[in-house]
This record gives structure tokens, C-alpha cells and sequence, in this order.
């Protein structure tokens, strides 16, 4: 099992300085992986007021201060992007972080703050077409290689983004979603890593080793159908929570990797105080990670 830190872009976490700051903290303290989340308003009532920094703005000041975690947005909101956009910022983090990008997707929310406020349509059927054509479409922008697409929200006519990413055939992505709704994880399944969110365990609670067990088996099963594309193994699963360092945290962590998770992704309560204070979350990145 591997370990990361998760952070939100806003509060504390919106200055670049402390994001890097926290990174190198990460990196010393033995943990594999920093996250950050990506949004624009979040959640407008109980953000207002509150600064926000540009995600992959804060990953590269990471990429440049750290040398061996790996770095991402958890989850990237897919459909708020143009592909080719995000494609660009992809490559240009891969290679700022000498290929240490994993790429997390999803449908991003809640959609009336992200994407009503903006004029954009809220609804997730068609939020979920983008995010399908948009992966199709990053996977061939981040090859180097010419792209020729007419879809039904996107289109490319001969153009070749260059530099391709550091990571080949491209970085590893990962797919959240809400379990048990089947779809996301099905099309995680397609990927690289499934990053499963419970809805009787919000942010910072751990899931249950009978919840990440009954993903682990429906990802195996959809991949055993051959969903799987180009990297058949190894394939993640990423559950997380806020644990105390000591054998308590063990006592949590434990049973999710005998359950078949990969990754703990440590998270502050999203109710509580320390979401986005760097003191706090600094106090627990340096105690260093539960290792099983």
C-alpha cells in the first residue's frame, strides 16, 4: 500500500508557497503522493469569502520543490475543461515533475456552484459524455501524436500537442465516482485506478473494508471482460480518512489493504476545522504515514 496527503486549493492551501511547502513536508516525511483538490467555487454558501489557487498552478510549484511523490488533482473536473487545455497543463506538469502526474477524473461538483454559476449546463448526463470523450481524447493529445476527433461535444482537426507527457503511452488515470453507482466504476474499470467516494463515509471518514471489497471485486469482474485498455496491471484502488498517527491508525488502515485498496489517501474532515489550514495538516504530514 501507498500513502499521499490530500489538500484542498483553497484557504491556506491556495498560496503555491505553502502547497510546495507541504509537499516537501510529504516527500521527507516518507509519504508517496500529494493531492489537490480542483475547484473553482466549491461549494459558494460555505466558501464565500474564502481564496482559491489554480490546481495545477499549485501541483508544479510541488513538481519543482519535490523529487520523488507523486502529484495530481483529486479529482480533475473533467467536463469544466476543454481537452485540449487540459491536455497542455497535464504534459507541462509531467514534465516539470520529471513524470510523477497521476491523473484523477471525474464529473467535479456540486454542479450548480461549479458549473451553473458559470452559464454552463448542470446536467450530469451530459457532464458524463464529456468526461468519456475527453478521457478518448487526452489519451491521443498526450501521445504527440496527430489527432483527427468529430464528437459529439469536441472537435480536432490535424493537430499534434507537443511536448507528448514524460509517462508512457500516457500518465496513469484514475477514475472517482460515488459507490455504489455502477457507471463510474465501470469506467474506471477502463483505466488505471478506481477512487471510490461513499456516501455514508463523506471526506475524511474511511469507508468500511466491506465497501472497498465489493468494489475491488466489481472493478476485477468488468476488467476480466476485457474493459481494461492499454495497462491491464497494476490497477489501483484509492479510500482514504483522517487517522491519528499510532497503532490506531494502523487498526483502520490495515483491514482496507486486506480488503484490496492500494492507496490511503489521508484527508481532513471536510466538516471539520483543518480542512484547509496549513498548520494542522502540516502537524499530521509530519508524523508520517500509517504503514501496513
Amino acid at each position: 500500500m501507498r500513502f499521499s496527503i490530500n489538500i484542498p486549493n483553497f484557504g491556506d492551501f491556495a498560496d503555491a508557497r505553502t502547497v510546495a511547502r507541504t509537499a516537501v513536508a510529504a516527500e521527507q516525511a516518507g509519504w508517496d503522493g500529494l493531492f489537490v483538490w480542483d475547484h473553482v467555487v466549491h461549494d459558494k454558501k460555505e466558501r464565500r469569502g474564502t481564496p482559491f489557487g489554480d490546481p495545477w498552478m499549485l501541483l508544479t510549484a510541488a513538481a519543482l520543490a519535490t523529487s520523488r511523490i507523486r502529484l495530481g488533482t483529486l479529482v480533475t473536473a473533467v467536463p469544466r475543461y476543454r481537452p485540449e487545455q487540459l491536455a497542455r497543463q497535464v504534459a507541462t506538469l509531467d514534465a516539470a515533475s520529471g513524470g510523477r502526474v497521476v491523473f484523477t477524473a471525474g464529473l467535479g461538483g456540486p454542479a450548480d456552484d461549479e458549473y451553473g454559476s458559470f452559464g454552463d449546463t448542470v446536467d450530469r448526463v451530459v457532464h458524463a459524455e464529456r468526461l468519456d470523450e475527453s478521457l478518448g481524447l487526452l489519451a491521443r493529445y498526450w501521445s504527440g501524436d496527430p489527432v483527427d476527433h468529430a464528437g459529439a461535444h469536441y472537435t480536432a482537426r490535424d493537430v499534434a500537442l507537443l511536448p507528448a507527457t514524460v509517462q508512457r503511452p500516457r500518465p496513469p488515470v484514475w477514475l472517482g465516482g460515488f459507490w455504489p453507482n455502477r457507471r463510474p466504476m465501470r469506467r474506471a474499470a477502463r483505466w488505471d485506478g478506481a477512487v471510490p467516494l461513499f456516501a455514508d463515509a463523506p471526506h475524511g471518514v474511511p469507508p468500511t473494508p466491506g465497501q472497498v471489497r465489493e468494489v475491488v471485486s466489481y472493478v476485477a469482474e468488468h476488467r476480466e471482460r476485457g474493459e481494461g485498455r492499454e495497462r491491464p496491471e497494476p490497477f489501483e484502488i484509492v479510500v482514504g480518512g483522517a487517522t491519528v498517527p499510532g497503532p490506531e491508525a494502523l487498526d483502520v488502515v490495515g483491514p482496507l489493504a486486506d480488503a484490496g485498496a492500494t492507496w490511503w489517501d489521508e484527508r481532513q474532515l471536510q466538516t471539520g476545522p483543518d480542512l484547509d489550514r496549513y498548520e494542522p495538516v502540516l502537524r499530521r504530514v509530519e508524523a508520517g504515514p500509517p504503514r501496513v
